[in-house]
């Protein structure tokens, strides 16, 4: 019941821009988001990468409604991989395509996002293509194919998939087939029963099945999750398929266990923290309650210590 909650109040318009404008709510928002500025994400950044895990840095933003908006999110990503370049940090960057304007011309768009993959290839660096509700999965999908296929670009561009959708398994043999590189989750959107499972039980098991086409592909994924049963599961099916602890990567949040990161990094295995910025969280936060409602005791608890 308190996930739904969280997803439709996550859609909300009117809430959003009163969170977004308040003090009250940017506190709140802290423990996942590491501030409004490039600043703020590039010292969160390097914060994590002292204790050796790598970074994904999001800048929070969807659904821009003309293309200036679109541009000045590109502009500040061109921004982020100078930043991260200068610093050098151990970090890459992940976008919506909402966020570039994928609504407002399709075309610009795919060109925007072009020159932030060719920027990063150039760099050496890495550009993760968010995935958001289900009627943005093909256009992601097929936008991604085409940006891997641009020369140069192979291994330096990839996406997200998500084991609640039913189609998740047909994506990920699609997307292999090319050795692109996900990012397997369970998924955050409120979507019907014949494009997701609803069941945890299913999601769980279909997130393991998909994790172990990604561990034995040979191509580099990252396993976004925070249940420490399906954690040691991956560890286990590493271990007894000889699978080297740097073939893949655990991805977690900002903001949530962070002992466990540290953990996984003292036994060698490879870490990546998902570090987002930006004044448009409100979305994205009531996602990460809908995910896991006990943070929501979490975060009440360390707001009434102040």
């Amino acid at each position: 019941m308190l996930r739904a909650l969280f997803i439709a109040l996550s859609e909300s318009k009117s809430l959003r821009g009163i969170a977004e404008r308040s003090s009250f709510g940017q506190r709140t928002s802290s423990r996942f988001v590491a501030g409004t500025q490039v600043a703020d994400a590039v010292r969160a950044a390097a914060a994590v990468n002292q204790f050796g895990a790598g970074v994904s840095i999001d800048n929070l933003g969807e659904n821009v409604t003309n293309a200036e908006e679109a541009r000045a999110s590109a502009r500040l990503y061109h921004d982020l991989l100078d930043e991260i370049a200068k610093d050098k940090l151990n970090a890459n960057i992940s976008l919506k395509l909402t966020h570039m304007g994928i609504d407002v011309d399709e075309k610009m768009a795919y060109d925007i996002v072009r020159n932030l993959v060719a920027k990063a290839a150039a760099m050496q660096n890495f550009v993760r293509v968010d995935m958001e509700g289900s009627p943005y999965t093909q256009r992601t999908l097929d936008f991604v194919h085409e940006l891997h296929r641009v020369p140069g670009n192979a291994g330096y561009v990839g996406t997200v998939i998500q084991s609640y959708m039913r189609r998740a398994e047909a994506d990920v043999e699609k997307l292999l087939t090319d050795r692109i590189r996900i990012r397997l989750c369970k998924g955050a959107y409120k979507e019907p029963d014949e494009v997701a499972f609803q069941k945890k039980p299913e999601v769980d098991a279909n997130y393991v099945k998909l994790m172990k086409m990604l561990m034995t592909s040979g191509v580099y994924h990252g396993l976004a999750t925070h249940d420490e049963r399906i954690i040691l599961q991956a560890k286990a099916f590493a271990t007894r398929e000889k699978i080297a602890r740097d073939a893949f990567e655990f991805q977690m949040l900002h903001g949530i266990r962070r002992d466990l990161q540290q953990s996984l990094v003292k036994e060698g295995w490879k870490v990546r923290v998902y570090i987002p910025f930006g004044t448009e969280w409100y979305p994205y936060f009531m996602r990460r309650l809908a995910e896991r409602p006990a943070n929501v005791f979490f975060i009440a608890k360390n707001l009434l210590r102040k």
